[in-house]
């Protein structure tokens, strides 16, 4: 099996953005991602959850199964892409 080079920074932030819309997208989901991060709907706002948001929302989606596919199948995406973007963000100096 050949090995995937890294995501850029900005493809993967493309990614952790399209994957908060979905949460975002479905009130379900996002009490979901609010409970699982201990979040709430204001504290999203703050400068400081602000930076953490998109590791969280790809942290979230791999969490799930169900998630993660219909996230993908929604944006196009393999769910492997979900997961370099995800390593992407969580490892910016493996970044290409």
């Amino acid at each position: 099996m050949r090995k995937q080079s890294p995501l850029s920074a900005e493809t993967a932030q493309d990614i952790a953005v399209q994957g908060l819309t979905f949460i975002a997208g479905d009130p379900a989901i996002l009490s979901r991602f609010l409970g699982a991060t201990g979040w709430t709907a204001e504290s999203l706002h703050s400068p400081e959850t602000r930076e953490s948001i998109p590791l969280a929302a790809l942290e979230f989606l791999m969490s799930a199964e169900d998630l993660l596919l219909t996230f993908a199948a929604n944006a196009g995406l393999d769910p492997s892409e979900v997961s370099r973007a995800h390593h992407a963000l969580q490892n910016p100096s493996d970044r290409a």
